[in-house]
């Protein structure tokens, strides 16, 4: 043991260790580079240089495009549209997912066998697109932020994930609590959730990115522009722009000649990137261990 040791310290850095991080490297250049680039136009004022876009350095630091986009008011009304849609949709995703999941763990739960083959059947085929606007629809969700939480309720991949991850767990846990007297709701949110808190941490981060990013039962349920998301917002902003979105943009936000229309956009992109980075170092200690979970077998 010691002779194999000392070899492993004296074991300089190789060509192969060379090789793997350039390439390392250059593929972490690679994929950071895109971020960067819509950080540094947010900070830059591209019209004082013509078509010259700042690369690697902005040109001129400038915060206009960020105070144009808080200036907007329909900006802050999406934002705050899709933090209700993320902070409600993502606790009740987490609230039902959890119950779905505990009971279907219990193979005394009359009709387990059928629900779970009820469930998976949705994973593999859908009503299609018609049907699920009339379900929605007739369910007077039409112009409100509930058609984007109600319908995606629950993720049935995530369900089936969640309902292993109990079964799993000793049942010497719950035995011992019912002799107490515990009943299922006592043991499932005083015993069984507190031991699962990086599973339950990594699936509330998973259900919140998707909250966030929502924007396709928007564009088909919500017409009124006062509900609409951050993501419809930056759609209209970024994908649709025409020559009537850009008069419409000169006329509403680019009031402040000083603001590039392009330094907007890429602010407008890291505002709404801010709220998911400032969650996730909160879950990150748990996230590793979560993601682990059911991957390594007794």
């Amino acid at each position: 043991m010691k002779a194999s040791k000392s070899v492993r310290k004296k074991r300089g850095i190789t060509v192969f260790d060379v090789i793997l991080i350039v390439i390392l490297g250059l593929m972490s250049l690679i994929t950071i580079y895109p971020f960067y680039y819509v950080l540094i136009v947010s900070f830059s004022n591209v019209n004082a240089f013509g078509n010259h876009v700042p690369y690697l350095l902005p040109y001129v630091i400038d915060f206009e495009g960020y105070k144009v986009i808080f200036a907007d008011f329909s900006f802050l009304q999406a934002f705050f549209n899709s933090v209700f849609v993320t902070v409600v949709g993502s606790l009740l995703n987490m609230l039902l997912s959890i119950c779905g999941a505990y009971a279907l763990s219990k193979k005394r739960l009359v009709g387990r066998g059928l629900f779970l083959s009820l469930i998976l059947f949705t994973m593999l085929f859908s009503g299609g697109l018609i049907p699920y606007y009339l379900v929605v629809s007739g369910m007077g969700l039409t112009n409100s932020l509930w058609s984007m939480i109600l319908p995606t309720a629950i993720n049935t991949f995530y369900l089936i994930i969640m309902k292993n991850y109990f079964v799993s767990l000793p049942p010497s846990l719950e035995e011992a609590a019912k002799i107490d007297g515990a009943h299922d709701l006592t043991i499932l949110f005083r015993i069984i959730l507190p031991i699962s808190m990086p599973f339950i941490a990594t699936f509330f981060l998973f259900y919140a990115v998707e909250r966030w990013n929502e924007w396709w039962n928007a564009l088909l349920f919500i017409n009124e522009k006062a509900k609409q998301p951050l993501q419809i917002y930056m759609r209209e902003l970024l994908v649709s722009f025409n020559s009537a979105l850009a008069q419409q943009a000169i006329s509403v936000i680019s009031q402040n000649q000083k603001a590039n229309f392009q330094s907007i956009q890429m602010a407008t992109i890291v505002v709404s990137t801010v709220p998911i980075l400032c969650v996730y170092p909160f879950i990150q200690k748990h996230f590793v261990k979560g993601v682990m979970v059911g991957s390594v077998k007794e």
